[in-house]
């Protein structure tokens, strides 16, 4: 069995429970956030996911209650510049020279070649295959810096996203999100599949394991990953501070 097949996707939370705690864990991560600013840790925050899996969401509810001059997105798409340089040119330029940011966050990532370049043949084989190890070498690199560096892939089934692409047609603020890109992409499910399953295995290290987030209910997603990052966080800095 496929590592995503292994997931519960029935997971869930009600409305109370899922108010309750995420303002628990916003206010924690707010206090983490702050200790981050005194110690001087750097964080690096990767979320990957299918379409409409609630990465957007996810990251709302992250930075809901931080001080915005601790933390910054990065949404990343096609890249328009660089197309000749190395893969991970563009991702390097974000993070140096450092700035006075506590928190970097990646909607998308460098995961881009082991997944859309690879399904789509944006990239060769033999470099979308060299790729794990070259990103693999990359998170050491930041790890061995002292970064703490944190990856979720967001995880939900094909019935799933189709009725959250169908609500966005009715949403006149979501309906932009949609394109006809996206419903040829389901077209290709089973081989993304193939490439999520591969890059979770052979990217998923001591340093900077993944956290797989069961997805199809979205107040459950946002809480899972949001705990997951106060946990993680916290025991850094607890670590840190001895």
């Amino acid at each position: 069995m496929t590592i995503l097949g292994k997931l519960d996707l029935t997971k869930s939370l009600d409305k109370q429970e899922y108010k309750t705690q995420l303002l628990e864990y916003q206010l924690r991560l707010r206090d983490a956030a702050f200790r981050c600013y005194q110690q001087h840790q750097s964080v690096i925050v990767v979320y990957e996911g299918w379409d409409a899996a609630g990465k957007g969401g996810s990251i709302r509810r992250l930075t809901e209650k931080l001080d915005p001059r601790g933390y910054h997105v990065y949404s990343i798409a096609a890249p328009k510049i660089g197309r000749k340089r190395f893969f991970l040119w563009r991702f390097w330029r974000r993070l140096l020279p450092p700035d006075e940011k506590q928190i970097t966050i990646f909607d998308r990532s460098w995961y881009g070649r082991v997944l859309v370049e690879r399904v789509e043949g944006f990239a060769e084989e033999q470099d979308w295959k060299r790729a794990y190890r070259e990103i693999n070498d990359f998170e050491r690199e930041l790890t061995a810096q002292g970064i703490l560096l944190v990856k979720f892939w967001f995880q939900i089934d094909p019935d799933e996203q189709l009725r959250r692409f169908e609500a966005r047609k009715l949403i006149p603020h979501k309906r932009w999100k949609l394109t006809d890109e996206d419903y040829r992409n389901r077209e290709r499910w089973a081989d993304y599949e193939v490439a999520i399953d591969e890059m979770l295995l052979k990217t998923s290290t001591l340093t900077a394991p993944w956290t797989v987030i069961e997805g199809n209910d979205k107040y459950y997603a946002r809480v899972k990953s949001l705990r997951h990052m106060v946990e993680t966080l916290e025991a850094k800095l607890d670590e840190a501070a001895e």
